[in-house]
């Protein structure tokens, strides 16, 4: 058996292991682990390769974990839960709803732009749905929203953390394809709001068609400028974590340290109590933890793969296709599509970027492609941060689809009175807008590039 065999079989082994409910970090270390001890086995036999293998599986834990970028993760995640905890989301949700409330289907509209808000302190979709679904959906259900539209809203707007900086999986994305972490962030910044206007368009065309979603009147202007100052918290991290990375004052783990102190400070001037900060702290290291683990487990399959040769394998497959750049690019966001069905975003793009990206970069002319020879019109670094947009992009899109859709089932276990299938059938509009927006990034490539170009 050759390398190249051994790696398709542990890979089969690995899907398997993942569809029927294997955690993918334990999956992908144990599958990485006993490629390695195989494939060392083959040259050195069995028990020489065992042990080889099973050093070099342990080092990558430590060797992997003490990396000064990955330091940025629990920085941007505290932000998050602290924001939560001090009850910026309230205030924020409130402030939109002052000032938006009068558009037919205002309410979802300022929860839209609230949801963005707070991604841009949380980096995290699954938190931001659970959030918003405690603070909007009871008032739009009160003001005579439909239950699909109301949780539907929740559901697509906590997607736009993805992408919005701060964002988790865009640093995570960094990190495997060795990138610039502020520039990938920056990126995600135009199309992200680009994503949440679309939103807006779908949901003002579908409230005024169908009635089901009354604007919200009667408020002051004195009411609505009372409301800014609840906002003021959010727009200083905003603003400390962009300007850091777009004129290079800090690095991003600085920016996110930064913007967790003004967070906790200004938290504490509103009152927020130890116990609640303990509680923000505890959220963090747990979804920290879970990060972590699946970056080590997934890095020994990685590993594994590299000996396998199936990378350099699948990227002169992809490059020796007979199809133009653009249809190979827009079949592999379709795969996209259909994996991110079965797994979980980060876990998708943790496995499968390894053995993608090298093709699309190939695809593209290489590393030191010039925007003038490549095949996509953009230099090999431009190329590798619009593909890592469009590729996180994908991941908001499963978010919102059967049978996993994460934000659905959030949404639907906050609120038990709403069916996830009702959640399901609300978020086909915003399926349709998200396809609309990854055509508008294809289309418009700029939209992705030009803000780290300026850097």
């Amino acid at each position: 058996m050759t390398p190249f065999e051994v790696g398709l079989l542990m890979t089969g082994m690995l899907l398997v292991m993942v569809v029927i409910g294997m955690r993918v970090a334990f999956a992908a270390a144990f599958t990485g682990l006993v490629g390695l001890i195989v494939l060392f086995s083959m040259k050195m036999g069995f028990e020489r390769g065992f042990f080889v293998a099973l050093k070099m599986a342990g080092t990558i834990p430590h060797s992997k974990s003490v990396t000064y970028t990955l330091s940025v993760l629990p920085t941007f995640i505290l932000i998050g839960f602290l924001a939560f905890y001090a009850g910026f989301t309230k205030q924020l949700f409130e402030a939109s709803k002052r000032w938006l409330g009068w558009m037919p289907g205002g309410m979802a509209v300022g929860t839209v732009f609230a949801t963005a808000g707070f991604a841009a302190v949380s980096g995290a979709s699954v938190a931001t749905a659970a959030v918003f679904a405690r603070v909007a959906i009871p008032e739009m259900l009160a003001a005579g929203y439909s239950k699909r539209l109301s949780s539907a809203v929740v559901a697509a707007g906590g997607t736009l953390a993805s992408l919005i900086p701060p964002s988790a999986i865009l640093v995570i994305y960094a990190i495997l394809v060795e990138q610039s972490v502020g520039k990938l962030l920056i990126a995600g910044f135009l199309p992200g709001v680009f994503s949440a206007f679309i939103y807006v368009a779908i949901i003002v065309g579908i409230s005024a068609w169908r009635g089901d979603a009354p604007p919200v009147r009667g408020f002051t202007w004195g009411q609505r400028f009372s409301s800014l100052p609840g906002t003021f918290p959010i727009i200083a991290v905003i603003g400390i974590i962009f300007s850091s990375f777009f004129f290079g004052l800090a690095t991003p783990t600085e920016a996110g340290s930064l913007g967790a102190f003004v967070v906790l400070v200004v938290a504490f001037v509103k009152g927020m109590r130890f116990r609640q900060l303990g509680q923000a702290l505890h959220e963090t290291a747990k979804l920290t933890v879970m990060i972590f683990t699946l970056i080590w487990g997934v890095l020994v399959y990685v590993r594994f793969l590299g000996f396998a040769g199936l990378p350099d394998a699948f990227r002169d497959f992809i490059v020796a296709l007979e199809f133009s750049p653009w249809i190979v690019m827009i079949l592999i966001l379709c795969a996209y599509a259909v994996l991110g069905m079965f797994m979980d975003a980060i876990g998708m793009l943790i496995l499968t970027l390894p053995v993608v990206y090298p093709a699309v970069i190939a695809l593209n002319g290489g590393e030191a492609v010039t925007a003038a020879d490549s095949a996509f019109g953009m230099s090999g670094e431009a190329c590798a941060i619009w593909f890592g947009i469009l590729v996180v992009k994908m991941a908001e899109l499963c978010l919102i689809t059967p049978p996993i859709g994460l934000n659905c089932f959030v949404v639907a276990g906050v609120r038990p009175d709403i069916p996830v299938q009702e959640v399901f059938r609300g978020c086909v509009p915003f399926f349709i807008a998200d396809i609309l927006t990854i055509g508008g990034l294809l289309a418009f490539p700029s939209i992705i590039t030009l803000l780290p170009s300026l850097m």
